[in-house]
């Protein structure tokens, strides 16, 4: 880490940070631009975030990229969204297998179109052999979606005669979420100043520190985001135990 980055201890990295990555439309409405021009902006963000989460040594990083309530928007912002979105992965592939990381996605992917979906299952297939940051996208995602999904195949199960619902654990659940292979958040970021969850990785957030900015997600850049690091850093994580048992426990 560079010299500016000292304020933040190596050996407490979060090894999950998520991200709701909010503002680029009131971002480029501030500028007089179109609400794409907020998010091909909001692209280079990805980048810069995604280059430093590696650097610091993060295990895995889920950025909200599309939510299910996403698709209601207006078709043409949709439309330039999913080509966006598509584009970038393609073109970006290269410095992700150069910066050994592995790309993945959760979400309902019947409803996207087949040009992006194809562009972003190449980059998974090209990645796939990375070991350093998994960069995850939530992609036409919604968490209620997910629990359901998850409820019905835990169902199925008992139905069958595979599993007995007395049986049912939060381990259980977690083995049926999308993010089944991976930790839960140590850290959710939030940019844009709205202080909501929207439907993102609502089992999963259980426990997780959160971290609200006002600032819009184009201009959330290396500082930012080690102050969310460093911020996350100060906190004392209890799970439920007090302070002295949390002391003891060291």
């Amino acid at each position: 880490m560079n010299k500016t980055d000292l304020h933040i201890d190596p050996q407490r990295i979060p090894a999950h940070v998520a991200i709701i990555m909010d503002g680029n439309g009131r971002w480029a409405k501030q500028r007089g631009l179109d609400r794409s021009a907020g998010h091909v902006e909001g692209v280079n963000t990805v980048r810069t975030i995604t280059e430093i989460a590696s650097e610091i040594g993060i295990k895995f990083l889920t950025l909200y990229t599309f939510s299910t309530e996403n698709w209601n928007r207006p078709q043409a912002e949709v439309d330039t969204l999913m080509h966006l979105i598509g584009v970038a992965i393609e073109r970006e592939t290269p410095d992700l297998i150069r910066n050994n990381v592995r790309l993945t996605m959760i979400g309902d992917f019947s409803r996207m179109p087949d040009d992006a979906l194809s562009r972003l299952r190449g980059c998974i297939a090209q990645t796939s052999h990375c070991t350093g940051l998994n960069l995850c996208l939530a992609l036409s995602y919604s968490a209620r979606w997910e629990i359901t999904e998850a409820t019905r195949r835990i169902a199925a199960q008992c139905a069958a005669g595979d599993m007995e619902p007395s049986a049912i654990t939060d381990e259980t659940i977690s083995a049926n979420l999308t993010t089944a292979d991976m930790p839960d958040p140590d850290l959710l970021i939030r940019t844009g100043g709205d202080i909501r969850i929207s439907n993102f990785l609502l089992w999963q957030l259980a426990y997780s520190e959160i971290y609200v900015t006002g600032t819009f997600w184009p201009d959330f850049g290396r500082d930012a985001f080690l102050q969310a690091i460093s911020d996350f850093q100060s906190r004392e994580r209890r799970f439920g135990l007090t302070s002295e048992q949390i002391t003891t426990k060291k």
